[in-house]
């Protein structure tokens, strides 16, 4: 998507700021002046001095607009900035683990605080570890933000064949769970979908297999210094690190961590709180 949310934001918050600010130290002064001298007006009466005075002192549309709006729009843009950020998931790929339409929240400051728009880190606080499921902006597309799990951090060597993980020359644990029985991603067929418990590293989450589906990336990458392999949940139907490469440590946007909602077709009230492993 073209549209940058956060530009805008930090764009809209500014402008407020400025007038705001232009206000206090300008224009402020001038109008407290001008009512000062109306109450010195001894010719008229304390009605009238009054009523001039409450609009000499009277602030102009927009610096009412943007006294009432910077603090709100300053408050927005450090939650999402430094915190927090909701995010849609708007395909299958992290199935079983993430459906189409669940609404997630983005810990913003576990791998470290960045500036919006430009996203430079400007505080070390975290790295992210093999399991974790993440938000980076796409390396092929900044504009665009992707959500997948960390599967290989600087220097490890990932392998995928014949359907099978292996970090640094160990075959990541699979246990068979059994069919998948959940939701399905519009235009897709997942009747024939497995569904595997899967730990890697520390954390244990479930993947989907196609067993007739070859997707046809296998290979061997050595992950740089810097940079990260992601995958999807859904290894048959996700274009990942295999298809186009590695995710460098600027292009982190944070750790996905919970469901707040999840709305496709209407509310699924089961998924919402669900803490994303």
């Amino acid at each position: 998507m073209d549209f940058d949310f956060a530009l805008l934001l930090v764009v809209l918050t500014g402008a407020a700021g400025v007038v705001w600010l232009f206000d206090w130290l300008v224009l402020a002064p001038g109008r407290k002046r001008r009512a000062e001298a109306i109450e010195a007006m001894s010719a008229l009466s304390q009605e009238e001095r009054d009523a001039r005075a409450r609009t000499a002192l009277q602030e102009s549309v927009p610096v009412e607009y943007a006294r009432s709006f910077f603090p709100v729009l300053l408050l927005i843009l450090l939650f999402r900035s430094f915190v927090a950020e909701p995010f849609k998931i708007p395909s299958g790929s992290m199935m079983p683990t993430l459906l189409v339409g669940d609404f997630i929240l983005v810990n913003k400051f576990a791998y470290g605080l960045r500036l919006p728009v430009l996203n430079k880190k400007i505080l070390a606080v975290g790295e992210p570890k093999r399991g974790d499921v993440f938000v980076f902006r796409y390396p092929q597309d900044p504009k665009q933000d992707y959500i997948k799990r960390v599967v290989g951090l600087p220097g490890d060597e990932i392998t995928y064949r014949n359907k099978t993980l292996y970090v640094n020359g160990t075959e990541v644990p699979e246990t068979d769970i059994g069919a998948y029985t959940g939701p399905s991603e519009y235009g897709r067929d997942f009747s024939s979908a497995q569904v595997k418990l899967e730990k890697l590293g520390d954390v244990e989450h479930r993947i989907m297999e196609m067993p007739n589906v070859w997707v046809g990336h296998e290979g061997t990458w050595k992950v740089p210094e810097g940079q990260y392999f992601a995958m999807g949940d859904n290894r048959d139907n996700s274009a990942d690190s295999r298809f186009w490469g590695f995710v460098p440590e600027q292009n982190l946007v944070g750790k996905a961590f919970v469901i707040w909602m999840n709305w496709d077709n209407g509310i699924d009230f089961s998924r919402i709180g669900t803490v994303i492993h």
